[in-house]
């Protein structure tokens, strides 16, 4: 019986609302896998059927420190774990202390399976260098168009392209550098994409 307890003492549990109307998703590591549920949908999947796990930083208008874990099985169902959660019409709540444990839970019980799980960080290769493609194209329109406000004595149009640039800087830069492509391994988690 101490054995069952210890086990039951071990599980661990997160979950979070997506949308202010739909139902909690709700997860759960067990002695027998990550075992969750999605609305209407239930499963279990054992720590050595978890093909890939990507980690990355995708804010949104009133969730601007939300972090999200795609979980892929074997069979190529996926699931996401978000870092926040819709509390009220107006309010979203961040989960950074309990999403990061059961994140770094995830990984060490997917490790102690012996899975030989993928383990990527940030966003794919091909849509980061199309963002970067796109940003160095505004970064030359805006600098453009700041030698010409200055040339023809515009200083108020001047100063509007320099806080312009600056806030797109702080927005996007953040986003840019944490969802840089990478690989990770079990036990050196991205500390840029967790909270």
């Amino acid at each position: 019986m101490t054995g069952l307890a210890n086990e039951a003492a071990a599980d661990i549990r997160y979950a979070y609302k997506a949308s202010l109307i739909g139902a909690a998703h709700q997860f759960e590591l067990t002695g027998e896998g990550l075992s969750w549920r999605i609305g209407g949908k239930a499963g279990v999947w054992p720590y050595r059927d978890i093909a890939a796990i990507r980690l990355s930083y995708r804010p949104v208008s009133m969730q601007s420190r939300r972090f999200r874990a795609d979980i892929e099985h074997a069979n190529r169902q996926r699931i996401a774990i978000l870092s926040t959660s819709w509390q009220t019409v107006a309010l979203v709540a961040p989960q950074d202390k309990d999403y990061c444990a059961f994140i770094t839970q995830l990984h060490q019980r997917i490790e102690k399976a012996g899975a030989k799980a993928a383990l990527i960080g940030g966003i794919g290769p091909k849509l980061y260098a199309g963002g970067i493609v796109l940003l160095t194209l505004v970064a030359v329109a805006i600098s453009g168009l700041l030698v010409r406000a200055v040339a023809t004595g515009e200083l108020a149009g001047a100063l509007f392209l320099v806080g312009f640039a600056a806030l797109f800087a702080w927005q996007i830069g953040g986003f840019v550098r944490r969802n840089r492509p990478r690989t990770y391994t079990f036990n050196r988690l991205p500390a840029t994409l967790l909270p």
